[in-house]
This record gives C-alpha cells, sequence and structure tokens, in this order.
C-alpha cells in the first residue's frame, strides 16, 4: 500500500479475467476488504476475457462486478484495438530470466524506462491503464473506497510504460489532487500493485496458495475456435506474448496449466 487508512475498508480491483488481475482479487480479498470487481469492455479483440472475468469474480465472491462499455476501437492503435495482427513468437517476449528478475526485485530506479529493454509492443492499447484506472478512481470516490488495486507486473518483460511503478505511483499522487473527496480530506486514495515485483512463477504459486482455480482464468491475445463435440470453443493460440509468459510461469512453478491443450 502506497497511502491512505489501515482499515480493510473497500476496494476497486481491476479484473480483466487474465492470471494476473484474478490473482490480484485473490490477494485483496485476504485482506478482508469488500471487493468491487471492475472489468472493460472496450471494443478489444475478443471478449473471452470477459467471460473469465465474470467467472473469477463469481467464485471469489464480490460484492458487486462492474463491467463498464466503451470503444478504444474508434482510437485503434494497437492489436488489440484494430486490423493489426498480433504478433507471435516474438523473440523479445519473455526475455528477462531469473538472473534479472532478482536484479530487479524490490527495485524501482531500475525499471525507470522498460522500453530500454526492448521495443513497445503492438499489443500496447494507448494509454489503457490510465484509462482503466481512471474508471476505477471514479467508482472508489462514489463507493468511498481508498483501496484501488491493478495487476501491474514489471519483472517479466511486457514492454508497457503503464505497468512501472513510477507511473502507478504518480497515479496515485494525481487521484488525491483531483477528487473530490480527498481535497476535502475524506477519502485518501491507495493504488496498490501487488505483483509489480513478482515473476509469473511467483505469481502462479500464490494464487494457488489462495486456492485460485485458473482455470477459470484467460490470458491469450488471440484466441482461436476450435471444434468440439457440442460445437465450437476458443483455444489460447499459444504463441502471442501474452501465452508464451503465462507457459513460462506455469513452467517455472512445475505446475500444469490447467488451460493447455
Amino acid at each position: 500500500m502506497m497511502a491512505g487508512s489501515d482499515h480493510p475498508g473497500k476496494a476497486v480491483v481491476l479484473l480483466s479475467g487474465g492470471a494476473d488481475s484474478a490473482t490480484t482479487l485473490a490477494l485483496a480479498q485476504t485482506e478482508g476488504r469488500k471487493l468491487y470487481a471492475l472489468s472493460f469492455d472496450y471494443g478489444q479483440r475478443h471478449l473471452r476475457e470477459l467471460e473469465s472475468a465474470k467467472m473469477v469474480a463469481d467464485a471469489i465472491g464480490v460484492k458487486k462486478h462492474l463491467i463498464a462499455n466503451f470503444n478504444l476501437r474508434e482510437i485503434g492503435g494497437s492489436a488489440l484495438t484494430s486490423e493489426i495482427e498480433v504478433p507471435k513468437q516474438r523473440p523479445e517476449a519473455g526475455k528477462r530470466g531469473s538472473d534479472e528478475d532478482q536484479e530487479l526485485s524490490g527495485k524501482t530506479s531500475d525499471l525507470s524506462d522498460s522500453r530500454a529493454s526492448g521495443p513497445i509492443p503492438v499489443t500496447y492499447v494507448p494509454a489503457r491503464n490510465t484509462i482503466f484506472l481512471s474508471f476505477a478512481l471514479a467508482w472508489a470516490e462514489v463507493l468511498e473506497a481508498e483501496h484501488i488495486y491493478i495487476g501491474a507486473n514489471a519483472v517479466d518483460y511486457s514492454g508497457y510504460p503503464d505497468c512501472r511503478p513510477e507511473y502507478l505511483q504518480s497515479f496515485e499522487q494525481m487521484a488525491n489532487l483531483a477528487t473530490r473527496a480527498s481535497v476535502e480530506g475524506r477519502l485518501a486514495f491507495s493504488i496498490h500493485a501487488p505483483l509489480l515485483f513478482m515473476s509469473k512463477a511467483e505469481i502462479v504459486k500464490t494464487g494457488l496458495r489462495l486456492g485460485l482455480d485458473y482455470s477459470l482464468t484467460w490470458s491469450c491475445y488471440d484466441p482461436q475456435l476450435k471444434k468440439v463435440r457440442k460445437g465450437e470453443r476458443f483455444v489460447p493460440c499459444g504463441l502471442c506474448d501474452s501465452c508464451r509468459l503465462r507457459e513460462k510461469g506455469f513452467r517455472e512453478a512445475g505446475i500444469k496449466d490447467p488451460l493447455s491443450l
């Protein structure tokens, strides 16, 4: 927690339906807070992740699960919100190994420019975390919830500038300057990113320790329809950055991914 009260209170948790956000929700539950999950239908390439978000929210038992609707496809600029092809088998994806993870653990200064580790991938959605956190902040102010959780991770390589610790610290500072509740002294907002310095394997192990069912989650950027006995269902492509990072996490944790074929 970066600021605010130690009282459990209420929390708004950003929930995409992926492994990281689901683990974050499970961790928030251990704090004894009343949980409000927030997901987004923003014109992304697929909605399979929202099915998982609903299942995870149900399984954990949040007080309310809100899905906000808006269309970032009108802006585009990303493989997730336009017809740009999702890259597969990128050599940069997941390159940060255990030696570098150890060097990064607990340090923010080394992460001041994630772009130095490689180009920002085309799956970056312009200002997405800023948009998502702004929605979360608005809802948190209405709910009088001082705590906002996000599953940002700065260890295993993603290349997204809005997953860096200094970005999250800056957003928290802005949140406490920009809202009526904070200016009037009624609330002090905290941005929590409990996975920030965890490796993917550590995230998986944490979720399993908390009883999280990862078969409910979804990580793939580019799901593929597969014929099954009773019709068709989506399966992970296994080749996009997100699939490869997920596979790396489960493999290094020594656990079989329940979504693997």
